[in-house]
């Protein structure tokens, strides 16, 4: 990935020329090296060719939807993705932050709202990590200089979002954190859909969770937020920790 702010490099695939032609030179006047793709298969073939430093993918394309297009290229390395979908449909949203995307914007937008998403998602994903020895707890062992996760001594495949969502429980454990200060702490955003943070949390839990369905590390608590619960430890009181509620709840209320 480019370290050079004046040559980060965005691949942009939309298969509306209108749409892509503005979100590409919108990014360019921001100074930003801007790739086009106009399907599936071809933006794959560039994010190959070329690795991206971001990509803002469309959600509906031909040959393969930004889905699959969104799986195959986390599967070459993390790259920071920008979905973006029709009509604010909230299951084409939980869907693409789902399959890894890091935010999303819904059409239409404003090009300059997306520039700020853009740089935001960049802005986090280059933050260099902070110094210190590995986070341990129980079976989880994070490494924040070389960005490495384990559990149980095997790696965890986790994206950008996950490995810092991850490493501020560990962080902060036994403290309840609420939707709204995990957006602001650890996405870096003031303002945003708090589903995010919903849908990144359960992807989170089935990579360190025995059970998804019943987690024991990162519970639930009922309108507040989440809590660390280190295994076999005794976590600070709090008085919300006697509200938690059903993980099965969640899954059906993702806004929950």
């Amino acid at each position: 990935m480019t370290t050079d702010p004046a040559q980060r490099r965005i691949l942009v695939v939309d298969d509306d020329p209108t749409v892509a032609e503005v979100v590409a030179g919108y990014l360019h006047r921001a100074g930003f090296v801007v790739d086009r793709a106009a399907d599936g298969p071809t933006a794959v073939a560039r994010a190959a060719a070329v690795r991206p430093d971001l990509v803002v993918l469309d959600l509906m394309l031909p040959g393969l939807d930004g889905l699959e297009v969104c799986r195959r290229i986390r599967e070459r390395g993390p790259v920071p993705v920008v979905m973006l979908t029709a009509r604010g449909d909230q299951d084409d949203r939980i869907l693409g932050l789902e399959v890894g995307a890091d935010d999303y914007v819904t059409k239409p937008f404003s090009p300059r709202e997306l520039v700020l998403r853009v740089e935001s998602v960049l802005r986090r994903a280059g933050t260099p990590p902070p110094d210190g020895p590995w986070l341990r707890s129980g079976p989880l062992a994070l490494d924040p200089a070389a960005r490495r996760a384990t559990r149980s001594g095997e790696e965890l495949a986790l994206t950008i979002r996950e490995f810092d969502l991850l490493a501020f429980f560990l962080r902060h454990p036994g403290r309840v954190l609420g939707r709204e200060e995990l957006m602001r702490r650890v996405w870096g955003w003031e303002f945003g859909d708090l589903s995010t943070v919903t849908v990144h949390v359960r992807r989170l839990r089935e990579k360190v969770e025995d059970d998804p369905a019943r987690p024991l590390l990162i519970s639930t608590v009922w309108g507040v937020g989440y809590r660390f619960d280190p295994p076999g430890g005794s976590p600070a009181g709090d008085a919300a920790s006697a509200l938690t509620e059903p993980a099965a709840q969640e899954a059906v209320s993702p806004d929950a």
